[in-house]
């Protein structure tokens, strides 16, 4: 498995492994706007959206988006459902946050997701993320 900078090329597989996981959480499958069109959304402002390939699928995808002069914050956070806790979604996130400090970030948020959503909640405080503002949570890079 690799962590890489998006590509077109993986764009469908990326649909269908984010349809998969809402699915999998009980949600009603739908893909938000800025899923549909990553180069605007992330990539034309500076913007950056990682993948996890195995074996040429996408098994995993993170996006982040400036947040403040000198913050970050996470979006589209998804893990194919059938390879959680298997060190994806930590090889994700630490790739993210290398490359926003890199970049002179000092800090990223995420937003929890609400109800749904508590695997994220047991997720982040694990990794140094702490409360900061109503379902939000940040940590210092």
């Amino acid at each position: 498995m690799k962590i890489i900078p998006y590509e077109a090329s993986y764009r469908d597989d990326l649909m269908f492994m984010v349809q998969e996981a809402r699915n999998a959480l009980g949600r009603v499958p739908h893909l938000n706007e800025d899923l549909l069109a990553i180069p605007q959304y992330y990539l034309s402002s500076g913007d950056r959206f990682w993948l996890a390939a195995d074996a040429q699928r996408v098994v995993g995808g993170i996006g982040c988006n400036r947040y403040g002069p000198d913050t970050a914050k996470l979006h589209r956070f998804y893990v194919k459902c059938t390879m959680k806790r298997q060190g994806i979604g930590t090889r994700l996130l630490e790739t993210a946050e290398q490359v926003l400090r890199e970049a002179g970030y000092r800090f990223v948020v995420v937003h929890l997701g609400g109800k749904g959503y508590e695997e994220s909640g047991q997720f982040y405080p694990k990794r140094g993320y702490k409360e900061f503002g109503t379902d939000l949570l940040r940590k210092e890079l």
